[in-house]
Protein backbone atom coordinates (compact mmCIF):
# COMPACT_ATOMS: atom_id res chain seq x y z
CA UNK A 1 0.00 0.00 0.00
CA UNK A 2 0.98 3.73 -0.40
CA UNK A 3 1.01 4.64 3.17
CA UNK A 4 1.34 1.35 5.38
CA UNK A 5 4.85 1.91 6.13
CA UNK A 6 4.77 5.44 6.85
CA UNK A 7 1.64 4.24 9.49
CA UNK A 8 4.27 1.67 10.75
CA UNK A 9 7.21 4.15 11.35
CA UNK A 10 4.44 6.55 13.26
CA UNK A 11 2.94 4.37 15.48
CA UNK A 12 6.19 3.16 16.92
CA UNK A 13 5.69 -0.44 16.41
CA UNK A 14 9.17 -1.21 14.42
CA UNK A 15 10.58 -3.31 16.77
CA UNK A 16 7.25 -5.48 17.67
CA UNK A 17 8.32 -8.85 18.67
CA UNK A 18 6.33 -11.34 16.68
CA UNK A 19 2.68 -12.17 18.53
CA UNK A 20 1.59 -14.45 15.92
CA UNK A 21 2.53 -17.17 13.85
CA UNK A 22 4.21 -16.62 10.04
CA UNK A 23 1.77 -15.76 7.41
CA UNK A 24 3.49 -18.78 5.42
CA UNK A 25 2.22 -21.22 8.66
CA UNK A 26 -1.55 -19.51 8.92
CA UNK A 27 -1.92 -19.77 5.34
CA UNK A 28 -0.96 -23.15 5.14
CA UNK A 29 -3.03 -24.10 8.50
CA UNK A 30 -6.29 -22.13 7.07
CA UNK A 31 -6.25 -23.83 3.55
CA UNK A 32 -6.04 -27.06 5.54
CA UNK A 33 -9.10 -25.75 8.13
CA UNK A 34 -11.16 -24.95 4.61
CA UNK A 35 -10.53 -28.18 3.20
CA UNK A 36 -11.59 -30.00 6.53
CA UNK A 37 -14.64 -27.80 6.79
CA UNK A 38 -15.64 -28.45 3.41
CA UNK A 39 -16.01 -31.94 3.93
CA UNK A 40 -18.00 -31.33 7.83
CA UNK A 41 -15.03 -33.33 9.11
CA UNK A 42 -14.20 -32.38 12.67
CA UNK A 43 -10.63 -31.90 13.71
CA UNK A 44 -10.84 -34.34 16.53
CA UNK A 45 -11.47 -37.22 14.10
CA UNK A 46 -8.58 -35.55 11.90
CA UNK A 47 -6.02 -35.15 14.90
CA UNK A 48 -6.84 -39.08 15.65
CA UNK A 49 -6.51 -40.40 12.38
CA UNK A 50 -2.80 -38.77 12.62
CA UNK A 51 -2.02 -39.83 16.40
CA UNK A 52 -2.34 -36.33 17.35
CA UNK A 53 -3.89 -34.32 20.11
CA UNK A 54 -6.69 -32.09 19.14
CA UNK A 55 -4.51 -29.33 20.58
CA UNK A 56 -1.61 -30.22 18.34
CA UNK A 57 -3.89 -30.39 15.13
CA UNK A 58 -5.73 -26.80 16.36
CA UNK A 59 -2.46 -25.39 16.21
CA UNK A 60 -1.01 -26.64 13.16
CA UNK A 61 -4.40 -25.18 11.54
CA UNK A 62 -4.16 -21.63 13.19
CA UNK A 63 -0.40 -22.27 12.18
CA UNK A 64 1.46 -22.33 15.31
CA UNK A 65 3.25 -25.64 14.77
CA UNK A 66 5.32 -26.27 11.22
CA UNK A 67 4.06 -29.22 9.25
CA UNK A 68 5.97 -31.12 7.52
CA UNK A 69 5.47 -31.61 3.20
CA UNK A 70 4.76 -35.62 4.26
CA UNK A 71 2.12 -34.88 6.81
CA UNK A 72 0.46 -32.50 4.28
CA UNK A 73 -0.21 -34.96 2.46
CA UNK A 74 -1.20 -37.40 4.69
CA UNK A 75 -3.86 -34.82 6.37
CA UNK A 76 -5.04 -34.33 3.11
CA UNK A 77 -5.70 -38.00 2.41
CA UNK A 78 -7.24 -38.19 5.42
CA UNK A 79 -9.93 -36.02 5.09
CA UNK A 80 -10.49 -37.61 1.47
CA UNK A 81 -9.37 -34.22 -0.81
CA UNK A 82 -9.95 -34.54 -4.22
CA UNK A 83 -6.90 -31.93 -5.49
CA UNK A 84 -3.93 -33.39 -6.55
CA UNK A 85 -2.34 -30.07 -7.45
CA UNK A 86 -4.14 -28.38 -4.67
CA UNK A 87 -2.36 -30.12 -2.11
CA UNK A 88 0.82 -30.22 -3.36
CA UNK A 89 1.38 -26.37 -3.57
CA UNK A 90 0.37 -26.81 -0.08
CA UNK A 91 2.99 -29.08 0.77
CA UNK A 92 5.47 -27.43 -1.21
CA UNK A 93 4.47 -23.88 1.11
CA UNK A 94 5.15 -26.13 4.00
CA UNK A 95 8.76 -27.62 3.23
CA UNK A 96 9.87 -23.59 2.65
CA UNK A 97 11.45 -22.20 5.38
CA UNK A 98 10.46 -19.81 6.78
CA UNK A 99 12.14 -15.79 6.98
CA UNK A 100 14.13 -16.77 3.33
CA UNK A 101 12.85 -13.54 1.71
CA UNK A 102 14.80 -10.56 0.48
CA UNK A 103 12.48 -8.74 3.47
CA UNK A 104 13.87 -11.06 6.63
CA UNK A 105 16.53 -8.56 6.27
CA UNK A 106 14.44 -5.61 7.59
CA UNK A 107 12.57 -8.19 10.68
CA UNK A 108 13.82 -5.67 13.09
CA UNK A 109 12.97 -2.58 11.42
CA UNK A 110 9.79 -2.56 10.24
CA UNK A 111 6.37 -4.26 11.80
CA UNK A 112 5.60 -7.88 11.76
CA UNK A 113 2.45 -6.97 9.94
CA UNK A 114 4.48 -4.54 7.21
CA UNK A 115 6.65 -7.75 6.73
CA UNK A 116 3.47 -10.51 6.47
CA UNK A 117 1.96 -7.96 3.78
CA UNK A 118 5.25 -7.74 1.28
CA UNK A 119 5.49 -11.72 1.75
CA UNK A 120 2.09 -11.90 -0.04
CA UNK A 121 2.73 -9.24 -2.43
CA UNK A 122 6.21 -11.24 -3.84
CA UNK A 123 3.70 -14.40 -3.73
CA UNK A 124 0.80 -12.71 -6.18
CA UNK A 125 -0.49 -13.70 -9.70
CA UNK A 126 -2.49 -10.55 -9.73
CA UNK A 127 -2.30 -7.27 -7.49
CA UNK A 128 -5.42 -4.48 -7.80
CA UNK A 129 -4.63 -1.86 -5.89
CA UNK A 130 -6.14 2.38 -5.31
CA UNK A 131 -5.25 5.00 -3.37
CA UNK A 132 -7.64 8.00 -3.37
CA UNK A 133 -4.80 10.34 -2.40
CA UNK A 134 -0.87 9.56 -3.71
CA UNK A 135 0.37 7.29 -6.20
CA UNK A 136 0.61 3.97 -5.26
CA UNK A 137 3.87 2.10 -4.15
CA UNK A 138 4.73 0.02 -6.82
CA UNK A 139 4.87 2.92 -9.31
CA UNK A 140 6.50 5.35 -7.08
CA UNK A 141 9.76 6.91 -7.78
CA UNK A 142 12.47 7.13 -5.53
CA UNK A 143 12.53 11.01 -5.27
CA UNK A 144 8.49 10.77 -5.04
CA UNK A 145 8.93 8.06 -2.25
CA UNK A 146 11.35 9.71 -0.44
CA UNK A 147 8.55 12.87 -0.17
CA UNK A 148 6.04 10.86 1.04
CA UNK A 149 8.12 8.39 3.98
CA UNK A 150 10.39 10.38 4.72
CA UNK A 151 7.99 12.85 5.77
CA UNK A 152 5.45 10.66 7.19
CA UNK A 153 7.90 9.01 9.81
CA UNK A 154 7.71 11.70 12.06
CA UNK A 155 8.54 10.10 15.84
CA UNK A 156 11.29 8.28 13.89
CA UNK A 157 12.82 10.19 11.10
CA UNK A 158 16.06 7.83 10.34
CA UNK A 159 13.71 5.11 9.95
CA UNK A 160 12.30 7.05 6.09
CA UNK A 161 15.58 6.22 3.85
CA UNK A 162 15.58 2.23 5.35
CA UNK A 163 11.44 2.70 4.49
CA UNK A 164 12.50 4.33 0.74
CA UNK A 165 14.56 1.33 -0.12
CA UNK A 166 12.06 -1.00 1.08
CA UNK A 167 9.57 0.56 -1.31
CA UNK A 168 11.76 0.93 -4.31
CA UNK A 169 13.07 -3.38 -3.62
CA UNK A 170 8.66 -4.05 -3.57
CA UNK A 171 8.45 -2.97 -6.90
CA UNK A 172 10.70 -5.95 -8.11
CA UNK A 173 7.41 -7.52 -8.65
CA UNK A 174 6.37 -5.81 -11.80
CA UNK A 175 9.92 -7.16 -13.60
CA UNK A 176 10.52 -10.40 -11.63
CA UNK A 177 10.63 -13.60 -14.22
CA UNK A 178 6.94 -13.98 -14.08
CA UNK A 179 5.43 -10.73 -13.70
CA UNK A 180 2.73 -9.80 -11.50
CA UNK A 181 -0.58 -8.47 -13.09
CA UNK A 182 -1.18 -5.49 -11.96
CA UNK A 183 -3.94 -3.02 -12.23
CA UNK A 184 -3.39 0.21 -10.18
CA UNK A 185 -6.31 3.08 -10.00
CA UNK A 186 -4.11 6.45 -9.78
CA UNK A 187 -6.15 9.57 -8.70
CA UNK A 188 -5.50 12.62 -10.83
CA UNK A 189 -5.24 14.88 -7.26
CA UNK A 190 -1.75 12.86 -7.10
CA UNK A 191 0.03 14.19 -10.65
CA UNK A 192 -1.12 18.01 -8.61
CA UNK A 193 1.39 17.55 -5.83
CA UNK A 194 4.33 19.95 -5.78
CA UNK A 195 7.17 19.54 -3.47
CA UNK A 196 9.83 22.28 -1.55
CA UNK A 197 12.65 19.65 -1.95
CA UNK A 198 12.84 20.52 -5.52
CA UNK A 199 10.72 20.67 -8.84
CA UNK A 200 12.35 17.92 -10.55
CA UNK A 201 10.60 15.58 -8.08
CA UNK A 202 6.93 15.29 -10.26
CA UNK A 203 8.40 14.94 -14.15
CA UNK A 204 10.59 11.69 -13.00
CA UNK A 205 7.38 10.71 -11.51
CA UNK A 206 5.01 11.55 -14.31
CA UNK A 207 8.10 9.83 -16.23
CA UNK A 208 7.85 6.50 -14.63
CA UNK A 209 4.10 6.01 -14.79
CA UNK A 210 4.74 6.85 -18.33
CA UNK A 211 6.84 4.18 -18.04
CA UNK A 212 4.95 1.52 -16.09
CA UNK A 213 2.30 1.94 -18.23
CA UNK A 214 3.72 0.53 -21.14
CA UNK A 215 4.71 -2.30 -19.65
CA UNK A 216 2.80 -5.40 -21.03
CA UNK A 217 1.35 -6.64 -17.22
CA UNK A 218 0.18 -3.60 -15.75
CA UNK A 219 -3.14 -1.85 -16.29
CA UNK A 220 -2.71 1.54 -14.87
CA UNK A 221 -6.11 3.67 -14.62
CA UNK A 222 -6.21 7.54 -13.93
CA UNK A 223 -9.44 8.40 -11.15
CA UNK A 224 -10.22 12.16 -12.65
CA UNK A 225 -10.69 15.37 -10.71
CA UNK A 226 -13.99 15.16 -11.79
CA UNK A 227 -15.02 11.32 -10.17
CA UNK A 228 -18.37 11.56 -7.41
CA UNK A 229 -16.21 11.81 -3.70
CA UNK A 230 -18.61 8.64 -3.02
CA UNK A 231 -15.81 6.81 -5.23
CA UNK A 232 -13.01 8.37 -4.09
CA UNK A 233 -13.65 8.48 0.13
CA UNK A 234 -13.54 4.60 1.16
CA UNK A 235 -9.69 4.95 1.88
CA UNK A 236 -6.66 2.83 0.20
CA UNK A 237 -6.86 -0.60 -0.47
CA UNK A 238 -4.97 -3.31 -2.60
CA UNK A 239 -6.48 -7.10 -3.49
CA UNK A 240 -4.17 -10.03 -3.90
CA UNK A 241 -4.76 -13.48 -5.69
CA UNK A 242 -2.43 -15.98 -5.43
CA UNK A 243 -2.08 -19.66 -7.64
CA UNK A 244 -4.62 -22.34 -6.93
CA UNK A 245 -5.69 -23.53 -3.94
CA UNK A 246 -4.96 -20.05 -2.26
CA UNK A 247 -7.49 -17.68 -0.83
CA UNK A 248 -7.45 -13.96 -1.86
CA UNK A 249 -6.33 -11.00 0.48
CA UNK A 250 -7.70 -7.60 1.15
CA UNK A 251 -5.61 -5.28 2.53
CA UNK A 252 -6.13 -1.77 3.68
CA UNK A 253 -3.92 0.84 4.90
CA UNK A 254 -4.50 3.20 7.88
CA UNK A 255 -2.28 5.72 10.40
CA UNK A 256 -1.55 2.69 12.49
CA UNK A 257 -0.01 0.60 9.45
CA UNK A 258 -2.78 -1.65 7.92
CA UNK A 259 -4.28 -4.73 8.02
CA UNK A 260 -5.60 -7.46 5.62
CA UNK A 261 -7.69 -10.16 5.89
CA UNK A 262 -8.44 -13.82 3.75
CA UNK A 263 -12.24 -13.72 4.81
CA UNK A 264 -14.34 -13.80 1.58
CA UNK A 265 -17.17 -11.88 2.34
CA UNK A 266 -14.83 -8.55 2.98
CA UNK A 267 -13.15 -9.21 0.09
CA UNK A 268 -15.86 -9.57 -1.97
CA UNK A 269 -17.00 -6.22 -0.66
CA UNK A 270 -13.65 -4.29 -1.08
CA UNK A 271 -13.76 -5.77 -4.78
CA UNK A 272 -17.23 -4.57 -5.71
CA UNK A 273 -15.69 -0.85 -4.17
CA UNK A 274 -12.52 -1.57 -6.62
CA UNK A 275 -14.56 -2.31 -9.47
CA UNK A 276 -17.04 0.77 -8.90
CA UNK A 277 -14.16 3.03 -8.99
CA UNK A 278 -12.23 1.57 -11.89
CA UNK A 279 -16.00 1.99 -14.13
CA UNK A 280 -15.20 5.89 -13.47
CA UNK A 281 -11.80 5.71 -14.06
CA UNK A 282 -10.39 7.14 -17.56
CA UNK A 283 -9.93 4.10 -20.12
CA UNK A 284 -5.77 2.71 -19.73
CA UNK A 285 -5.66 4.70 -23.13
CA UNK A 286 -7.12 8.26 -22.16
CA UNK A 287 -4.67 7.85 -19.02
CA UNK A 288 -1.85 7.63 -20.51
CA UNK A 289 -2.45 10.48 -22.65
CA UNK A 290 -3.26 12.32 -19.57
CA UNK A 291 -0.02 11.70 -18.52
CA UNK A 292 1.87 13.10 -21.31
CA UNK A 293 -0.10 15.73 -20.74
CA UNK A 294 0.74 16.60 -17.19
CA UNK A 295 4.49 16.06 -17.84
CA UNK A 296 4.43 18.52 -20.97
CA UNK A 297 2.91 21.20 -18.53
CA UNK A 298 -0.65 21.12 -20.40
CA UNK A 299 -2.43 20.65 -17.13
CA UNK A 300 -2.14 23.24 -14.32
Amino acid sequence: MANREAGVADCGAMTQKRATPSIKRRRVGGQLRRWRESVEMPSGDVARAMGWSQARFSRIERGYYRITRDEVHDICAKIGVDDPAGVEEVARAAAEPTGTGWWASYSGSIGQNYLDFIELESQAETIRIHHPVVIPGPFQSVGYAREILTRAAIRDPGKGEVLVSIRVARQEILAREKPVQLHALVPELALHASFAAGPGIMPDQLRKLIDVADMPNVRLQIVPLSAHPAYVSKGPMTLLTFRHPWSPVASVDNPMGGSHTEDADKFQVLEAEFDAICSIALPVDQSRELLAEYLEGRHK
